[in-house]
């Protein structure tokens, strides 16, 4: 029987939306993973009257692989992009998947996922499907050089860490002086690179301290000349975790880099992780 969020049964864990398709067992199969290596507990929300089942399906994957994690399933009512953002607000993290099953029920992970995404209070992971033939290179950060994007940035360090892998801390810039420095060497010329030492200098200070607090992350600094989007999220894939930032949709800027966290998930063919830059307090 499906009710309202009771904040008790979502506070600390990992939240994955589920709606019985395969981008949702994709989701599930994530949250439960991480779920294991974060040492947290799983709850599975299902929307609708007709969703206890699906939980309990989700229940069972979750444990198939992880039969020691504590893991509960709620069935919801509502409009389930409400739901999963009031969800966030008590969740540790947000598990979603790329898109739902149908006309309907692709409500709960269709468009909804960049709809959460650019709204909720904690971190949101959209499980996208990998292409084919995809090499895992690491996580990817992109660094926006402000300090507001810290938590952004240590969130994909963890990551790395938590998963053995390397990061790539990555500037995208535009620049006219670039611009023609590329052009000039795609015809075969010779062109001087522009000054680019503040960026990097902007770009270590953006993680001064936390290489002490993950030692064991190696980590490459990276500028690269383009629009974020693309510079984060290329067609050929490559990246085990893309993990970009978002401002509340409070101002035209902030509604520039909401649309840059939009743009990366709908072009990844990777796990994507949207963090807000002004986390609430634990």
């Amino acid at each position: 029987m499906s009710r309202s969020l009771d904040p008790d049964h979502v506070r600390g864990a990992i939240v994955v939306a589920f709606d019985g398709s395969d981008h949702a067992d994709r989701a599930v199969r994530w949250a439960a993973e991480q779920a294991s290596l974060e040492h947290r507990r799983v709850a599975v929300v299902s929307v609708g009257d007709t969703a206890d089942e699906l939980a309990e399906d989700a229940v069972a994957a979750a444990r198939l692989g992880h039969p020691d994690l504590a893991v509960t399933g709620e069935t919801l009512s509502g409009d389930p992009r409400q739901v999963l953002r009031d969800a966030s607000r008590y969740a540790y993290l947000l598990v979603v998947g790329s898109r739902g099953r149908g006309v309907v029920k692709s409500m709960l992970l269709g468009s909804v996922s960049a709809a959460v995404s650019a709204h909720a209070a904690c971190p949101v992971v959209v499980c996208r499907p990998a292409a084919d033939g995809d090499a895992q290179a690491g996580v990817v950060v992109g660094a926006d050089g402000t300090p507001e994007s810290l938590p952004v940035i240590e969130f994909a360090y963890r990551q790395a860490c938590l998963h053995g892998l390397p990061l790539t801390v990555l500037h995208s810039f535009w620049d006219a002086a670039a611009a023609v420095a590329q052009y000039q060497e795609a015809r075969g010329h010779k062109a001087d690179d522009p000054d680019l030492e503040d960026l990097r200098a902007t770009l270590a200070t953006s993680v001064a301290g936390l290489a002490e607090k993950y030692p064991d992350v190696r980590v490459t600094l990276t500028l690269k000349h383009g629009f974020a989007d693309e510079a984060l999220s290329p067609r050929h894939g490559g990246w085990a975790m893309i993990v970009v930032g978002h401002h509340p949709m409070t101002s035209l800027g902030r509604l520039v880099t909401g649309s840059i966290a939009t743009s990366v998930i709908e072009r990844a063919h990777t796990t994507v992780a949207v963090v807000p830059q002004e986390l609430r307090s634990s």
